[in-house]
This record gives C-alpha cells, structure tokens and sequence, in this order.
C-alpha cells in the first residue's frame, strides 16, 4: 500500500487492492462518521436496469448472510448511531455515524454489506414496492418532479438526464440475477473511497477496513464519456393538476472540474443563492410571485446545468417567466455582477463554508466527494483563497460561457397546457 502525502489532519492511503482510505481526525470530538463512496451512478446503467444503483442503495441494507435487516439497523441504533445511503447520477454513498469507541462496528456492517450483500429474493421483492411507493411519492411532489422533467430536457436520450429512481417499468423487470450481476460488475475497492472523519487513528481505519475488503477485487467498466449530443429541448411540459405550476428554466453548463467553477459558484450566490439575491429580492421580496425560488449549479463530469426553479399559480406563469428572463439577461447585458454584489456573495461563501464542516458527519461527506470525483482534497483554507481570487473579469468569462445564450430549456409541472408556452419557447 502507498501512502499520500496530504495537510495537517487529513491522511490518504490507497491499498495494494485499489481502494482509496481518507481520514480527517478530529479529537476534540466523541463521534465518528465513516462512509463508503462507490463511483457508479444511474449514469453507468443500460437503459433496461434504469434505476439499478438506487435499488442496491435499498437492497444492501437488507442484509447479509451474517446479519439481517433488523440486527444491522439495531446494531447501529442501539450505540445511538445513525446509518444513510443516497445515490446520484455519478455515484452511490452509504454512510454510518456513531460514537467513536463504536468505530470498529461501523467499518465491519459497512464492509459486510458493500462486499457481501445477500440480495435475497425475498428482500428484493419487498423493497421492490418500497421503491415504486418512494417513485409515487415523487410523482405527488410537483416541487421535485419538475427537476427530472428539467433534466430529461436537458439532457435527452443519455443517462444523464434519467431519473436516478428508474421507472416503474425498469423496477418491476428487474430481479435478483440481475441487480447481483450489476454489483459484481460495479462494487469493487478500486471504485471505492472509504472516508472516515471524527476522532480517530488513521492506521486502525486502515487496518480495520483493508480486514474488511477480504478477497475483493477488479475494477469496473470503464464510464461511457459524454459528447453533449443530442441537443436540450426547449421545452417540456407535464400537465398536473396542482395548486402551483413548478418550473425549472435553464442552460448547459460547466463540468465539475472547470477552472471557472469558483466564478460560477459566485455568479449563483448572487443571483439565487438566498435571501438577499437577486431572484429572491425580485420576484418574492418585492412581487410576491413566489414562495421559493432560487438558482443552482448542476455539476457532472464532462457537463453541468445551471438553472432557476420556482413555483408560483398558474396565471401568474408568464409574469414569473418574465422576471427571471429579465433578471438573467440583466446580468448578460452588465456583464456580470456589482462589486458590493462580489464582496457580499464571497464573503457568504466564506462563512457558509465553515459553518458546514462543524461536524464529523459533514467532513466525511466532503472527504468522500472530493477524493472520489475531483482525486483532491482542498482544505478549508485552499477553498476559501478560490473563492477569494475570483475577480470581475472571471464572473463576466462564466456570464458568456453559460449565460449569454438564448438556447434556454424550461421545464414546467402543473395545470398548464403545453401550447400557451410554445410561443414561448
């Protein structure tokens, strides 16, 4: 095993087997957070096991041949723990906090499920319903569905731009032969980062999880690298019969790595990135055409969207629509932003930034992300000094690459018909 060299308390070691071991110690602290971050997302899947890493994320905490369901979810409770899994379009994390003298407990259920998970039919088949039940949830939540309606816009025909849940249709057809061969395809250490954050010794995580890893081994597939094509839709509408029309109006945008990252981000803050952003000022603060609305920053590895969401009534649609067109092109026509509005936006991210890692649990997430889709971990103070460089010239860069474009998609749910927006689009 080689070990990489990294700041202060952060220590990275990658084993003989290929997985990468992160660990930030924290000794003022009584807990420990560890976390298992796998490289495969709902991007990696053929379109008929749509939805396939999702239902691993379920199905490995149903047990294995060691542990059942139930002891594993008493074992992490009965020490006061808590235990979680999410899965995105690029990756899939399972995660564990207790407290610190319960270190060894965590690493062995977490390594027993990643590396050994039963996936018995019976399990597949209950937490098949949990699934299409978690899919109706969903479809009853307009404020959520309208972003997979965004993203199937944006990035139609890829992966990408799939839900990350499945289908209905893809989660009934699948069973257990087929989600076991995907594991087996997927899980292995070299796809893996094990990142661990809270008070710790860093050679016990090794040693614990290298014990774990047992005879595992190989590498994945090798990801299908992204084009952009075909091009976005402009528009996409589906018609709900809710109080509210959902919208999601965007553009294309930069990959995760891109050095106008920071820029961007600053850019975002600006304009719907809080309270006292542009977007909330405008269209809630000052017309009250909206509850929530804010902007973001959607982030892949060869591609990214940026967009605004909102919601507000159905008449007052195109108002809304107008305002945020307005706002957007605002920033287009000055070139970018104030330097009370650069200052301001900088010196929130500074803040938010340290605020956010005040617990073993949030610098787990941030080691785990940052190791396994950026190959770094910045600290704190390498962060800030980025945001801190970002000068007027580099936000004016990110307003012509991302902004200055009239080949926006909008994505609407609610009691809309599709025609009243396509002279529109």
């Amino acid at each position: 095993m080689a070990g990489l060299a990294a700041h202060a308390a952060i220590r990275r070691t990658r084993l003989d087997s290929g997985a990468r071991i992160v660990t930030e110690a924290m000794p003022m602290l009584r807990s420990v957070a560890i976390g298992f971050w796998v490289g495969t997302g709902s991007r990696d899947e053929p379109e008929e096991l749509a939805g396939a890493s999702h239902f691993l994320e379920h199905l490995l905490f149903k047990g294995t041949d060691s542990r059942t369901a139930a002891e594993i979810a008493d074992a992490v409770e009965s020490v006061g723990g808590d235990m979680n899994a999410f899965t995105t379009q690029e990756l899939t994390a399972f995660y564990v906090r207790v407290p610190d003298e319960c270190l060894d407990l965590a690493i062995e259920i977490l390594s027993d499920i990643v590396w050994e998970p039963a996936l018995r039919l019976e399990d597949v088949d209950a937490e098949r319903q949990v699934i299409l039940e978690e899919i109706r949830m969903r479809d009853d939540a307009p404020e959520d569905l309208v972003h997979d309606v965004f993203a199937d816009a944006m990035f139609p025909g890829h992966p990408i731009g799939r839900e990350v849940i499945g289908s209905p249709d893809t989660i009934d057809a699948m069973g257990p032969d087929e989600i076991s061969a995907f594991h087996q395809r997927h899980y292995h250490p070299s796809n893996v980062v094990v990142a661990v954050a809270g008070n710790l010794g860093h050679d016990h995580v090794v040693e614990r999880v290298e014990q774990g890893i047992g005879g595992a081994n190989g590498s994945r597939p090798p990801r299908d690298m992204y084009a952009g094509e075909p091009a976005p839709r402009r528009l996409a509408v589906l018609e709900r019969p809710t109080e509210q029309a959902h919208i999601v109006v965007g553009m294309r945008s930069l990959a995760r790595a891109d050095e106008d990252r920071y820029a961007l981000t600053v850019l975002n803050q600006t304009l719907g990135g809080g309270m006292s952003s542009r977007l909330f000022q405008e269209v809630r603060e000052r017309r009250g055409l909206a509850y929530s609305v804010y902007s973001f920053r959607a982030a892949f590895e060869e591609t990214g969207a940026f967009a605004v969401s909102a919601g507000t009534s159905p008449e007052r649609l195109p108002e809304l629509l107008s305002v945020i067109d307005a706002e957007l092109e605002r920033v287009v026509a000055d070139g970018g932003i104030s330097a009370r509005e650069m200052d301001a936006a900088k010196g929130h991210l500074r803040g938010s930034l340290a605020l956010s890692l005040e617990s073993s649990a949030s610098r787990m997430h941030r080691l785990g992300r940052s190791e396994l889709t950026m190959g770094e971990i910045p600290s704190l103070d390498e962060v800030v000094a980025e945001v801190d460089a970002v000068q007027a010239d580099d936000v004016a860069r990110v307003v012509d690459r991302v902004l200055a474009t009239d080949e926006r998609t909008l994505a609407v749910v609610g009691p809309v018909e599709e025609q009243e927006l396509l002279a529109r689009a």
